[in-house]
């Protein structure tokens, strides 16, 4: 293992401080963002230097594109702009990365063992990856990237076949999860919205997604030496583990809480009891080791992500502040609005902005009545769903180019295709959805 220095140990404490400090903050005791955010930042400081040089220029654009939109808000416009506060964005998905992190203690020490169960190769084991992370993904969010991607990992170095198909695997959750993150944001963008519709045109087009993904990645690629997720029992076990308990705390005990903010505290809390079975001794000496070692590895993904997020507050704060809230861009919302806006909200999202910056613009400037609501969510679902696929700056891109170091732009690149054939898909599911619920 590489040796660490006095630096970077020090910034693996601040990072591990800031988890904790998160997870203080779903006690209502005390208000932690503020403590949460400063940490984290001060360990990207720390950590600067040996961020790779694309992932620094990367995030020092988004820093400083962010800060100049919210500098021209506040003396251009006249925005309030809450400056103490300017660092939170994505700190908070910052913070589950790293309680994420804490699976790999579960389980002895066992280097690149590969991954039990047969190891299935080509457009077989392609689908295979789609399905264990798309339909893990629905519950465990963004943390299945990680779970999977370092399992097959352990085969060797992730190829693009198996990048992508743990993009499109998690992105089309989005389509139809009532667990997954977009789902939370548009229902409250749009309260009136009604699921049974939205999942009765969102799980075909997931379902398309992994039809898509399997027939094209088999046409561009030799797969005979591209291995698959592993769906026997024992690979699927500590996932579906994890999926159970994250369903009994948030139907039963900490329902209050966001499946992100679950996640958060459960995986390291079962990685600490797993430990402690061994003894406190033990157990302190792999916290200490992944906090010294593992904890600052991850410079690339907190960094991009805390980047990313001052650049979406600076977006939405300059937006706010031009258009005012008057201005309505449609009188209704139908079929024609509805198209327009998903294209809209994708083509930004290849220019840099994830979908959630657009579908919350889109929900300032429209006025929703009646079924416009459930058409308006069914929009912003799908359109988070091909933006996050084939957006370089979007969460899962970002995970995988922290984490394995795949480009978000190549990822961009192999998306385009795939994008071109969802959005086809999603906009006649649109024009029909608007028939039925307007």
């Amino acid at each position: 293992m590489q040796e660490t220095t006095f630096r970077q140990r020090l910034a693996g404490v601040l990072i591990l401080l800031g988890l904790i400090a998160q997870i203080l903050g779903f006690t209502g005791w005390v208000p932690t963002a503020h403590m949460v955010s400063y940490l984290l930042w001060l360990a990207v400081v720390l950590l600067w230097r040996d961020i790779p040089k694309r992932s620094r220029i990367q995030a020092g654009v988004l820093m400083g594109l962010g800060l100049l939109m919210l500098l021209v808000a506040r003396f251009g416009y006249n925005a309030y702009v809450d400056w103490p506060a300017m660092l939170q964005g994505n700190a908070f998905v910052a913070a589950m990365l790293v309680g994420v992190s804490f699976i790999s203690l579960v389980g002895k020490q066992q280097g690149r063992k590969k991954a039990p169960g047969k190891r299935l190769t080509g457009s077989g084991g392609i689908l295979r990856t789609w399905l264990g992370v798309h339909f893990l993904g629905t519950i465990l969010n963004m943390s299945t990237i990680i779970m999977v991607g370092d399992r097959l990992a352990r085969s060797g170095p992730l190829s693009i076949p198996q990048y992508l198909a743990l993009n499109r695997g998690l992105s089309s959750a989005a389509t139809w999860s009532p667990f997954f993150a977009s789902m939370g944001v548009v229902i409250a963008l749009a309260p009136g919205m009604e699921y049974s519709y939205v999942a009765l045109f969102g799980l075909p087009l997931a379902l398309a997604s992994g039809l898509l993904t399997t027939l094209e990645l088999g046409r561009r690629f030799d797969l005979s030496e591209v291995y698959g997720f592993s769906l026997a029992p024992r690979s699927l076990l500590m996932p579906a583990i994890m999926a159970l308990l994250v369903m009994v705390f948030h139907f039963w005990l900490t329902p209050e809480l966001s499946i992100v903010g679950i996640i958060t505290f459960l995986i390291p809390t079962v990685a600490l009891l797993y430990n402690l079975r061994d003894g406190p001794r033990y157990t302190l000496r792999r916290i200490h080791q992944h906090t010294t070692n593992r904890l600052p590895a991850m410079r690339g993904e907190i960094s991009l992500f805390l980047a990313a997020g001052l650049l979406t507050l600076g977006l939405s704060t300059l937006v706010a502040a031009v258009a005012g809230s008057e201005w309505t861009l449609f009188e209704s919302f139908g079929a024609p609005q509805g198209m327009a806006s998903f294209i809209g909200i994708v083509l930004s999202a290849l220019a840099g902005l994830h979908p959630i910056i657009g579908v919350s613009v889109l929900a300032s400037m429209v006025s929703l009545q009646g079924g416009e609501h459930t058409l308006f969510a069914f929009v912003g679902l799908c359109s988070w769903a091909v933006g996050t696929s084939v957006g370089p700056l979007s969460g899962i891109n970002l995970t995988l180019q922290g984490r394995y170091g795949i480009s978000g732009y190549r990822m961009m690149k192999n998306n385009l295709f795939y994008a071109a054939i969802m959005s086809l898909l999603t906009l006649g599911s649109i024009a029909a959805m608007s028939y039925l619920v307007t």
